[in-house]
C-alpha cells in the first residue's frame, strides 16, 4: 500500500511537469500578444495586466525542467516594466 510503486510517483511528477511547462508557454505568448497593443500610447494600463500574468507563468514556469516559458514569462514581464517606467506608470 501507499507509495512501494515508485514509477507511478515519477510518472506523476513527469505529468505535473509537462502540464506546468505547457502553461507556463501558453501565458507566456498571452502575454506578449497582449503586449503589442500596450505599448501603444494611452494604453500602458494593459502593462499592469501583462505584468500580473508574467508573474503566475513565472510560478507555473519555475516547476519545469526546461526553462522555455519561464524564459518567455521573464522577458515579457522586462518589456512591459520598461514600458511602464519610461510611461510613469500609467501611460
Amino acid at each position: 500500500m501507499g507509495l512501494e510503486n515508485c514509477s507511478c510517483v515519477q510518472w506523476w511528477v513527469v505529468v505535473f511537469a509537462l502540464v506546468m511547462q505547457i502553461l507556463s508557454v501558453l501565458i507566456g505568448l498571452i502575454c506578449a500578444v497582449l503586449l503589442i497593443p500596450g505599448l501603444i500610447p494611452l494604453l500602458g494600463w494593459l502593462q499592469w495586466a501583462v505584468l500580473a500574468g508574467c508573474v503566475v507563468g513565472v510560478i507555473f514556469g519555475s516547476f519545469c525542467q526546461r526553462k522555455i516559458g519561464l524564459t518567455i514569462n521573464v522577458t515579457v514581464a522586462l518589456v512591459a516594466a520598461l514600458r511602464l517606467f519610461l510611461g510613469g506608470g500609467v501611460f
